[in-house]
């Protein structure tokens, strides 16, 4: 989902939700970037990367998920199960549980219910939040489907460069940034002792193909905040000299999130 001055510009796909922003049709975007159980959410980084784009805050949420299904019918009677992809592999355990009901990727969890409701199909059901059930007038068939009750997914709200107001390094903020080592032995070694040797812990490492050259990688870091940011000045610097095609994704207040306790 984007914002356009105020109103709200549904996307189908990641893909549109960035072409929006680097079109002009969107100012600013909320883009989900890893969940604690799925992990990365796919294409996420590479889209961050590909466009003139900047990160300048984050949210880290709670994530409740539910079965919603047509009212008056019982999950018996469902044999499918749309959502997100990584919504539902964020509710593993469920599907173990019941081997009987197949996941369907569907594009948004939201979107699914919908789907549902529009089907009125009772062998059909979505995975999504119970708010999403209050919207569409769908009915909770079962509550906490998620692997772990602390299941949480984070966000980031991402501008186009050229309408971003870049901040100054600032303590007590995160910084997220790219960069590209080659292929051969200890570059990764070499290429993170910037960040070591001053210190810095990461958050995140993420490694991606460039698409460019065979087995050729970006890695994507999350910077934890610093104390001293002449060190994270510093660091950065010695990040770029040592890589190709590095760039500061972000750079934002972090978020503290006290989640519900681990079932």
């Amino acid at each position: 989902m984007v914002g356009v001055a105020g109103r709200f510009l549904p996307c189908d796909s990641l893909a549109q939700v960035f072409g929006a922003l680097q079109q002009g049709r969107a100012t600013s975007a909320v883009v989900a970037v890893e969940n604690s159980l799925a992990g990365a959410v796919p294409g996420a980084a590479e889209l961050l990367a590909k466009h003139s784009v900047f990160a300048v805050a984050e949210c880290v949420q709670p994530i409740d998920h539910a079965l919603i299904g047509v009212p008056g019918r019982t999950v018996r009677e469902v044999r499918q199960v749309m959502s997100h992809p990584v919504a539902l592999a964020q509710c593993q355990r469920f599907f173990d549980a019941h081997p009987h009901l197949e996941p369907v990727p569907a594009s948004d969890t939201a979107g699914a219910v919908a789907d549902v409701l529009s089907r009125r199909d009772p062998r059909v059901a979505a995975i999504a939040s119970r708010r999403a059930a209050t919207l569409y007038g769908g009915a909770v068939l079962r509550s906490h489907l998620a692997d772990r009750r602390d299941n949480v997914t984070r966000f980031l709200l991402v501008t186009r460069l050229a309408d971003a107001q870049v901040p100054p390094f600032r303590v007590g903020w995160k910084t997220s940034v790219v960069c590209t080592w080659p292929n051969e032995p200890g570059a990764l070694v070499r290429g993170l002792s910037p960040l070591v040797g001053r210190g810095l812990n990461l958050s995140r490492i993420e490694s991606r193909p460039t698409g460019h050259t065979p087995f050729e990688y970006q890695f994507f870091l999350d910077i934890d905040p610093v104390l001293d940011v002449e060190t994270l000045r510093e660091a950065l610097a010695n990040l770029q000299q040592t890589s190709r095609g590095f760039r500061v994704l972000g750079h934002y207040p972090t978020t503290r999130l006290t989640a519900p306790a681990a079932r």
